[in-house]
C-alpha cells in the first residue's frame, strides 16, 4: 500500500493533482484517505514528489485486490495479462467466443474521481446471473467470485475499492432484454457509475440482431461503437465478425 513519510514531506502540493481519486489531503503535510485509495501508484509512478516522500509497501488481502484492478503495470495471476478485463471482447473475430445467437455482455464500473466498491460490482453481479448470463472464466472479477451461478463475491472483498472492474458475462440473444431491464434495476443501488456493452455477431443480411430488442427498450445504440473487421487471419471456422 502506498503512505506518506511524514518525516520527509514538505508539503509542496506538487502530488495533489496527481491523486485521480483525490485520497490526498493536506494539512500541515500531505496523507493519504487510505479509504478512498485504490492502490494505483500514480503518486508514486509520476515521480514528481520533490523529496521522494511516497513509500509503497506490498498490501496484505484482501486489499492488494485494490491495486490488481488500479494499476495497469500490475498482471492479474489468473489471466496472465494487465488491465480490468481479458483480450476476450475485443478479439472476437479470432477466438470466435461470442457465436450467433448469442451476446457477449460488458459492464464496466468506476471511472477515476469515482471509483467502485465491489459491493456495487455484486450488486450488478447477481442482478445478471439470474438472467442466465454465463460469466467470463478468465475476467478478474468472476474469479473473485464465491459461486458463478448466483454472481456473489467472497465477502472480504465487498468493501474493497479499485479505480474500475468489469464484468463480463454472455447470454442467448432471447435473454438480452431480461438482463439489460435487471441492470438497469440493479443500477439504482449502486453509488458508482458504469457502462454496458454489447458484443454481438453482425448478421448474413448485414443486420444486428440487438438492434430491435434496443430498440424496443428505448435504448440508442451509439453509431461510434466499435466494429472489429478481422484484420489478420482468424482461428475459427465460419463468417467474420
Amino acid at each position: 500500500m502506498v503512505r506518506i513519510d511524514e518525516d520527509k514531506c514538505i508539503a509542496c502540493e506538487v502530488c495533489l493533482p496527481f491523486c485521480p481519486m483525490g485520497a490526498i489531503h493536506l494539512n500541515d503535510i500531505a496523507s493519504i484517505d487510505q479509504e478512498e485509495c485504490v492502490e494505483c501508484a500514480i503518486c508514486v509512478r509520476a515521480a514528481v514528489c520533490p523529496v521522494d516522500a511516497f513509500v509503497r509497501e506490498a498490501a496484505p488481502y484482501p486489499r492488494s485486490v485494490r491495486a490488481v484492478f488500479s494499476d495497469p503495470t500490475i498482471v492479474h495471476e489468473g489471466t496472465g495479462i494487465t488491465g480490468r478485463g481479458t483480450e476476450e471482447m475485443k478479439t472476437n473475430e479470432v477466438t470466435g467466443r461470442f457465436k450467433p445467437g448469442f451476446v457477449g455482455v460488458g459492464l464496466e464500473f468506476g471511472r477515476p474521481g469515482i471509483g467502485t466498491r465491489f459491493r456495487d460490482v455484486q450488486t450488478v453481479a447477481t442482478a445478471v446471473a439470474k438472467a442466465g448470463a454465463e460469466f467470463e472464466p478468465k475476467n478478474p472479477v468472476t474469479q473473485l467470485m464465491k459461486d458463478t451461478k448466483s454472481g456473489l463475491l467472497k465477502d472480504e472483498i465487498l468493501d474493497e475499492k479499485a479505480m474500475s472492474a468489469i464484468i463480463e458475462c454472455l447470454v442467448p440473444v432471447d435473454k438480452l432484454k431480461e438482463l439489460l431491464t435487471r441492470v438497469q434495476e440493479a443500477a439504482q443501488h449502486v453509488d458508482t457509475v458504469f457502462s454496458v456493452e454489447c458484443i454481438t455477431r453482425v448478421a448474413p443480411d448485414d443486420t444486428l440482431p440487438i438492434d430491435k430488442i434496443l430498440s424496443e427498450m428505448g435504448i440508442t445504440r451509439r453509431i461510434n461503437g466499435k466494429t472489429n473487421v478481422g484484420l489478420g487471419r482468424p482461428l475459427l471456422e465460419g463468417g467474420a465478425n
